[in-house]
């Protein structure tokens, strides 16, 4: 175990601010996920303990592995690595299920083990690396529309497609996020306006496409509609089921909260122990929990800002932006959906909802940053070394 510590590189506190809500994960999961527990462990609440604690122990072992690779290796890789998404993606939305009528081919199953694995939160990862990698690489060259169109906007386009049949949410944080990545790059202002309204049109024709056919995506694109209206509405329906309990969860906590495992709205709000955890993390822990967890993802964005700006490359300024910013900004949505300041959207909170495969790619896109800060820390050493002459003559003989 000393061993381990000894070798972590990177920020301290981006280390220890993961650690802090991973470990405040573990009572709200246990106790959202007891219902979960009747209906499929015969009341044994211990295993989805368990399960959890499995999927985090795996996520720090990512984040470990890949904080040790230099993140120059990140530029090739991505290359690599779309070709193989794409593939993925193609490979889940084939195998993908219908569930209430609407496509649900978001997971893919893993062979052998059996283990399920959602693609498109692998596919943001990786298309926020490709996505920089090209930034960095035009930083010095005046860029056109038409140039960019087939090394930038060809894979952006195809990855998204595949992805928004099945989550809208999730395409539309991740062009959110290219768009703004982008911008950060020096992309011009004046394409952006023509790739936003591209995307728009593109999101029009597919919706009216949708609503033509009598299959899956027709119900996809009308369940979308219908949050889009129940939010909008002021009266409560049964469609608002979901966000109502929410509220309730929310409204019972007060300051101080009910107590741990005490959430009465973990038995009848869906999702509590993924989608909706922030509402019971109120209800058991009160606002001051609330404040708590909303504190820590606040000070994770500065500490991702700050390692951006001290990278001694364009590529890992861009490459620290492009994996941590999505990391935040899915925190704020769902915590923005739980008390109603947003459509209802199936985001997790990261490192604090159950799921393997969004605590997974959340560690790696952790460790990514982690690797920046490393490669930064070895040139500050690098450079006391080189300003201290007994070192250096230590060193020689």
């Amino acid at each position: 175990m000393q061993t381990i510590f000894k070798n972590i590189k990177g920020d301290r506190l981006i280390w220890a601010i993961v650690a802090l809500l991973a470990i405040a994960s573990f009572l709200p999961v246990y106790s959202a996920a007891s219902d979960l527990a009747y209906d499929k462990y015969d009341g044994n609440t211990f295993i989805s303990f368990v399960k959890h604690f499995m999927h985090l122990f795996l996520g720090f072992a990512i984040m470990y592995g890949v904080h040790k690779i230099p993140y120059r290796y990140f530029k090739g890789l991505s290359l690599v690595m779309i070709p193989i998404v794409l593939v993925l993606l193609v490979i889940t939305m084939l195998q993908g299920t219908v569930m209430g009528g609407a496509s649900a081919s978001r997971w893919i199953k893993i062979p052998i083990i059996g283990m399920s694995f959602q693609t498109s939160t692998f596919a943001s990862v990786v298309l926020m690396v490709y996505v920089a990698r090209y930034m960095s690489k035009i930083k010095d060259i005046d860029i056109t529309l038409k140039k960019s169109i087939l090394p930038l906007w060809v894979p952006v386009f195809f990855v998204l497609t595949l992805i928004l049949p099945s989550n809208f949410s999730t395409a539309a944080i991740m062009f959110l996020m290219v768009l703004f990545l982008v911008f950060l790059g020096g992309y011009p202002v004046r394409y952006l306006g023509v790739i936003l309204g591209s995307g728009l049109v593109a999101l029009v024709f597919f919706v009216m496409f949708a609503k033509l056919t009598t299959g899956p995506l027709h119900v996809k694109v009308t369940t979308w509609e219908n949050r889009i209206k129940n939010y909008s509405n002021n009266e409560d329906t049964e469609a608002d089921y979901q966000i109502e309990k929410a509220k309730i969860a929310i409204a019972s906590g007060r300051v101080f909260g009910v107590g741990p495992g005490k959430s009465i709205q973990k038995h009848a709000l869906p999702q509590s122990s993924s989608d909706f955890i922030f509402a019971i993390i109120i209800e058991e822990y009160g606002l001051i929990g609330g404040f708590l967890i909303i504190i820590l993802y606040m000070w994770l964005l500065f500490r991702i800002v700050i390692v951006s700006q001290k990278s001694d490359t364009i590529f890992g300024k861009l490459l620290v932006l492009g994996v941590g910013l999505p990391i935040v900004f899915q925190a704020l949505i769902n915590m923005a959906v739980a008390v109603e300041l947003f459509p209802v959207t199936g985001q997790t909170l990261p490192l604090v909802s159950s799921g393997g495969t969004s605590i997974w790619m959340t560690c790696l896109a952790i460790g990514i940053i982690l690797s920046v800060s490393a490669k930064r820390e070895e040139i500050k050493e690098q450079e006391i070394r080189e300003d201290n002459p007994l070192e250096i003559l230590s060193e020689t003989i």
